[in-house]
């Protein structure tokens, strides 16, 4: 079979609407890559849409500040991805007189460009022969080709691309690798895949030999590190006390509450003689209620948060700590959870 053919023939009657196809330009595409790494389309789409809206050009984007970008990426996760937008504008302006590069090889060195985005970018926008290789095109190759080495290790990730590179269509290389990545996003799924109209199957070595549940091979690298947080809620009149995250650590320059951090779920004796809540809040503690302990997950890390609302101001202010009015939290990027914590409290 022509794998070429039926791909874009398929790809044609049959791909998504989706606004960043509709346009060339490098820089709505670029937006749009970088919103959708590890995020659905359905839940990156409004944020696509937002950002665009709001930022309808690069320049305007590097005008933004950091509490802009992330307010406006609050609730999708990996917030380095924002940052990293802020700073990559900023270098368009200055470099490119805000004219978004379209060439690979003026696109790899920006920041949070890597080889995969290069490729699409210039892809797309410039129908430079680049093959892309994300998660939905490793998981077609592997199981198209059978390959069965692991997408997360070095000499996979050659294999991949290799392969990729040799497959890709040279006269629409662009249009080949929307159709690769749309394949893999609609019918050949992580679970489930849709084989019985995948355009492709007569020759998908995992279709053929009963493998589609074992391709692709990944290597287990992840250690999940698990976080206690406790949090308290301090108000004072009509405004609350929040907390600007440092930069070293998740939720980077975002703003919470003020936090105690424990090595366990501590039951409430132990927390109140915490060296850290002691010191801020003093011995004679005046707690009115304590949330139930949620759950959050992120990438690496496990979060076990919970809300302890206090009576009182503390006897010590933090450097990173402020009062913030009520009105006011609206302009703030805070984290997802704990921005239900204080929405639900506050009806933001």
């Amino acid at each position: 079979m022509d794998f070429n053919n039926e791909l874009l023939n398929w790809y044609q009657n049959n791909k998504r609407d989706l606004p960043w196809r509709n346009t060339t330009d490098p820089y709505t595409i670029w937006l749009s890559e970088i919103i959708l790494q590890q995020t659905r389309v359905e839940q990156g789409l409004p944020y696509f849409t937002r950002f665009l809206e709001k930022y309808p050009t690069v320049s305007g984007f590097a005008a933004a500040t950091e509490d802009d970008v992330l307010k406006l990426w609050q609730g999708l996760g990996y917030y380095s991805r924002g940052r990293n937008m802020l700073k990559t504008a900023k270098l368009v302006q200055e470099h490119y007189n805000g004219i978004f590069p379209a060439q690979y090889d003026q696109l790899i060195k920006l920041t949070g460009i890597g080889e995969y985005t290069a490729a699409a970018i210039s892809s797309f926008s410039s129908n430079e022969a680049r093959a892309v290789v994300d998660g939905n095109v490793y998981r077609v190759l592997a199981r198209y080709l059978g390959i069965d080495e692991a997408i997360n290790s070095t000499r996979g990730k050659k294999i991949f691309q290799n392969a990729a590179n040799e497959l890709l269509n040279q006269q629409k290389p662009g249009m080949h690798n929307q159709a690769m990545m749309e394949l893999g996003a609609v019918i050949c799924k992580p679970k489930n895949p849709v084989c019985g109209i995948c355009p492709v199957r007569a020759g998908c070595y995992a279709f053929m030999h009963n493998a589609i549940n074992s391709l692709p091979v990944k290597l287990n690298k992840v250690k999940v590190r698990e976080r206690h947080f406790n949090y308290f809620l301090i108000t004072d009149g009509d405004r609350l006390l929040v907390n600007k995250r440092s930069d070293t650590d998740i939720w980077a320059n975002m703003y919470d509450l003020p936090l105690v951090e424990t090595d366990s779920g501590s039951n409430i004796n132990e927390l109140i003689t915490h060296p850290d809540v002691t010191g801020y809040f003093g011995r004679n503690l005046k707690i009115t209620e304590i949330s139930p302990v949620k759950k959050h997950i992120l990438t690496h890390q496990r979060l076990f948060v919970r809300l302890i609302t206090m009576q009182g101001p503390p006897e010590k202010i933090k450097d990173s700590w402020r009062f913030i009015r009520f009105e006011d939290l609206k302009n703030l990027a805070i984290p997802k959870i704990v921005f239900i914590f204080i929405k639900n409290i506050f009806n933001l």
